[in-house]
């Protein structure tokens, strides 16, 4: 699994990263994204809806948001 550590951005950087990591990986591959910015927590699913990968794990502990992302077959 590829870990994206984005604590300390602002949005949109989460989402941008976020995207741009999704799109390098193989379907069936998983990304762990871990964010800061409140707004992750309702950007990042938004996200993963628009581009049809699927969204398997999102936490929130202390001010850490985390997200397991499984890369679907046929992902923008």
């Amino acid at each position: 699994m590829t870990e994206l550590d984005l604590s300390g951005l602002k949005c949109p950087l989460p989402v941008l990263r976020t995207r741009k990591a999704l799109h390098g990986l193989q379907p069936g591959d998983r990304l762990k994204v871990i964010c800061t910015d409140p707004l992750a927590g309702i950007d990042v699913p938004n996200l993963i809806r628009e581009t049809g990968d699927i969204l398997e794990d999102q936490r929130q502990e202390n001010t850490k948001i985390s997200f397991v992302i499984r890369k679907a077959a046929l992902s923008t």
